[in-house]
């Protein structure tokens, strides 16, 4: 894990011309709150990211910035145009994105096929070219379809890109939401379709991007579900429940638990934070996301 970003480097970058007065400053503040809340070097267990829309009030540097203060380097859900920025500060996209069409248009409905298909297949190459692994993807609403039925178009479409991810070692992620509360009517709203569409797919390059809180929503057993189902998750997502906010005591997921279910089946994937942060202030937000690593960091 990369230490904490010192303030002379950061004013050595600016010196340089590599950020801006207004970067810096918001860099400094973030920087001074997680300096704050740390607890010293991170342990190397877990392997840490945020997911970059949760943080949307900082600019792509400053988020950079920020989770190199806090002694980690990734970002999850960064498109294209933001892979240089990343790449700058050695930061890496952790679950890439932008090839999908939307949230609801996915691979259980054929009817998105033919373009799904033209850009996953584009888009498998920039992420290999780029030198990441994941690139996420959603199964779609179901719009009337029976389970089975979007087992099978998904299982369809997705065999006609799979073939070109291995190629390139990319890893497909189908992400799995709560319909209950963010998401009505989303097809891969529980561990065991999803499941059922790895064990379908049979390639080690699509994986479940196993979201805590939506499956806290859905159907709880988070640990057990972990330990024995490990083999189809390929990356992870934290928020509290209820309310998607910090994953504190103010919720009722134990996430110290969880992340230590994690650590010990030996998965070497990233962990990434997608909480939205209830402070006002950047500084508070920064706090919040340093103290979510340190709850995971075990």
């Amino acid at each position: 894990m990369k230490p904490q970003l010192p303030r002379r480097e950061l004013l050595k970058q600016l010196a340089a011309g590599a950020i801006g007065a207004s970067v810096l400053g918001s860099a400094l503040l973030v920087s001074g709150a997680a300096t704050a809340a740390s607890g010293g070097a991170l342990k190397g267990n877990i392997r840490h990211s945020v997911s970059r829309w949760t943080y949307g009030d900082l600019s792509i540097e400053e988020l950079c910035l920020l989770v190199k203060s806090l002694g980690f380097s990734a970002i999850d859900l960064v498109g294209p145009e933001d892979w240089p920025v990343l790449k700058k500060h050695g930061i890496d996209s952790s679950m890439c994105n932008g090839a999908e069409l939307n949230l609801v248009d996915g691979w259980s409905d054929p009817k998105f096929h033919p373009e799904l298909i033209k850009r996953y297949l584009k888009h498998i190459d920039l992420v290999a070219e780029a030198g990441y692994t994941n690139l996420i993807c959603f199964s779609g609403n179901a719009r009337g379809m029976d389970r089975e039925t979007a087992l099978q178009n998904a299982v369809a479409g997705l065999k006609q890109i799979l073939p070109h991810a291995e190629k390139r070692g990319v890893v497909l992620q189908m992400e799995l939401f709560n319909s209950k509360v963010d998401h009505p009517d989303y097809l891969a709203d529980s561990s065991a379709w999803g499941i059922e569409l790895c064990k379908r797919l049979n390639s080690p390059n699509f994986k479940l991007l196993y979201d805590i809180y939506h499956m806290q929503i859905m159907e709880g057993d988070i640990i057990r579900t972990i330990k024995d189902n490990h083999q189809y998750f390929g990356h992870y997502h934290t928020a509290g429940v209820p309310g998607r906010h910090e994953i504190d005591d103010s919720q009722e997921l134990n996430y110290v638990a969880i992340a230590k279910a994690i650590r010990d089946i030996g998965f070497t994937g990233y962990l990434a934070q997608e909480f939205v942060p209830t402070p006002k202030t950047k500084q508070g937000r920064a706090q919040s996301l340093a103290q979510a690593i340190r709850i995971c960091d075990v």
